[in-house]
Order: structure tokens, then sequence, then C-alpha cells
């Protein structure tokens, strides 16, 4: 009876439309709104962090390897171990998406969450920069390796790498500019810093307020598995990368910064990767639902770590050195 109901669920499921996920006018608003964000994210640094970063890269080394090692292969353990319980048709594209949203840098809203976390501010943004610049190279990378696995030869669903370099190389357009701004003009950089991450909050706030009720249909049909990859990639992320900084003797408020960079992906750079880079894919709607899932409960998770992290004892903490 359960086996039959599943199959009917998921039945239901493989009929999902591009629209049923992302109307044309969210897409519009979304590739929008990545641009700002991307800006804003480049307006965040100064030479000075530049200096710093080639000073002290530790941080930027570590941040690298839980980036681009922690967080891929968390997306494929949890595709191959919990996604492929379901029937081929629907897990293959959605595993898809769930393996993009693993490969993609951390998002503008990790910078917001360290520093209610008491987290290393400069680290986090010099972080999130540093991972979104390595994306052109690591991003299409990954893919192909882990999906390599994934999807055997020949699979109808292919991983379109060259649009994938091109789609990113266009979004680190605005990050270039940004940098270039506040490189001139430090007061209007920094107000386009602050923009960034006010549309980065905004775009999770829009989800919650408009997609969620409009969408209701479609959450509740989704089957718990998708639900465990979309929330677990995050919450997984964030425990292991802290567990692994605590192991290797980091400071505590670096190691909180590094493990919201690692776990908190960029979501709006996902979806709008899926929206450019498959579009008239017959499975992009199943491809958009992890990354859309992603983007909704990430905030929720990282809102409940930051209430755990912010017990930290900051003064303590001020005795013990920082490496980083």
């Amino acid at each position: 009876m359960i086996g039959a109901s599943l199959i009917l669920l998921t039945q239901r499921s493989t009929t999902v439309n591009e629209q049923d996920v992302v109307t044309p006018f969210e897409q519009n608003l979304l590739v929008g709104l990545v641009f700002v964000i991307m800006f804003g994210l480049g307006a965040g640094l100064t030479p000075r962090d530049f200096r710093l970063a080639v000073r002290r890269p530790y941080g930027l080394i570590i941040g690298w390897v839980t980036q681009f090692g922690i967080m891929p292969l968390l997306a494929y353990v949890l595709v191959a171990t919990v996604l492929f319980q379901l029937p081929r048709e629907y897990a293959a594209p959605v595993a898809l998406g769930a393996l993009l949203m693993g490969c993609v840098p951390a998002g503008t809203t990790s910078n917001i969450f360290t520093y209610f976390s008491k987290g290393n501010l400069a680290l986090s943004v010099m972080m999130t920069t540093n991972s979104t610049l390595w994306a052109i190279l690591m991003t299409p990378l990954l893919l192909t390796f882990f999906g390599s696995l994934l999807f055997e030869a020949g699979s109808p669903l292919q991983i379109p790498i060259t649009n994938i370099v091109v789609t990113l190389a266009i979004l680190l357009v605005p990050v270039v500019l940004g940098m270039l701004l506040r490189r001139y003009s430090a007061n209007v950089g920094a107000v386009m810093e602050l923009m960034g991450g006010f549309f980065g909050l905004f775009f999770i706030v829009f989800l919650m307020a408009t997609w969620v009720p409009r969408n209701w249909g479609l959450l509740t049909s989704t089957p718990w598995q998708t639900y465990v990859v979309a929330i677990g990639l995050g919450l997984f992320g964030i425990v292991i990368a802290y567990v692994i900084s605590r192991a290797i003797r980091l400071h505590p408020m670096n190691a909180r910064t590094i493990a919201l960079e690692a776990g908190i992906q960029n979501g709006p750079l996902a979806i709008a990767i899926v929206l450019l880079t498959f579009a008239g894919n017959p499975d992009i709607g199943l491809i958009l639902i992890v990354p859309a899932l992603y983007s909704l409960f990430i905030v929720i998770v990282a809102t409940f770590v930051t209430f755990v992290f912010r017990r930290a004892n900051v003064a303590q903490e001020q005795k013990i050195p920082s490496l980083l």
C-alpha cells in the first residue's frame, strides 16, 4: 500500500512544469536580483582585504576545501543514498538540481548570518567572494565528475557544461564591476554592498511570502526524500564544516564562520543557472525543485544555527589565539 502510494505520488511529481516552480515574472525578477547581489558582493571588497588574504591565506584555503570538497560530496551522497530510492524518471532530474546546488559557491546570506552568529565577518566576505570567483572553474569540473558517477553515458539527461561555464562567466561580470566601483568610490561601493545583502534577504522573504502559498500543492506532493536532500545539504554541511574546523583547532569564531560559509550556498545563483542553462528542457521544473526548496529552508536552518552559535562566550574566546 505504501509502495503504491509512493508511485502515485511520484507520478504526479514527474509532471512538474517550469511555471509550477518559477513563473516568467519571477524568472525575470530573480535574474535581476542575482546581478544586484553579485554586484554587491564585489563591492564589499577593498584592497586591504586582498592584502590580508595574501598574508594570511589559511582561512581561504580551509574555506575552499569545505566549499568545493565537502558540499559537492555531501550532495552526491544524499542523492545516491536517499533520492535514488525514488523512480529514476523523477530522481534523475531532481538529482541534477541537487548536485548543482552542492557545487555552486557560497551566498551573500552567509555574511549576514555570520555577523549575527558572532563570527569573523571580514573572513566571511572574503570567503564568499573567493568561492564565487573559483566557481567558474570548480563548479563545471565538479558537476562533470559527480555527474559521471550518477548518470550513465548516453543518458538523455546531460549536463550542458559549456552553457554553465558561459552563464557563470556572465554572472561574474557584476562581481568584477562591483570590485572596480569599490576601488574608485568607497562610499558608493559600501552602499552597493548593503544593497546586495538586502536583496539576498529580499529573495528569501519573497519565497516565503509568495512562492510558498502559490506552490502549496507542489510542496505537499513532493516526496520526503527530496526534502531530506534539500534541507540536509545545508544542515549537514554546516555541522560537518564546524566539526572539522574545531577538530583542527581553529578559533571558535572562525569555525562558526567557515561552517556557515560552507553550508549556506548561493541559492539564487543556482536557480538562475538552471533558468539560463536548461531553458527549453522538459525536465527543468524538476531540476528547479531542490534549489528552490534549499533556498526556502536554508534561512530556517541558518536561523536555528545562529541561535546556537550566539550562546558563545565572546569575552572568553578573546583569550584564544587566532591564526586566521
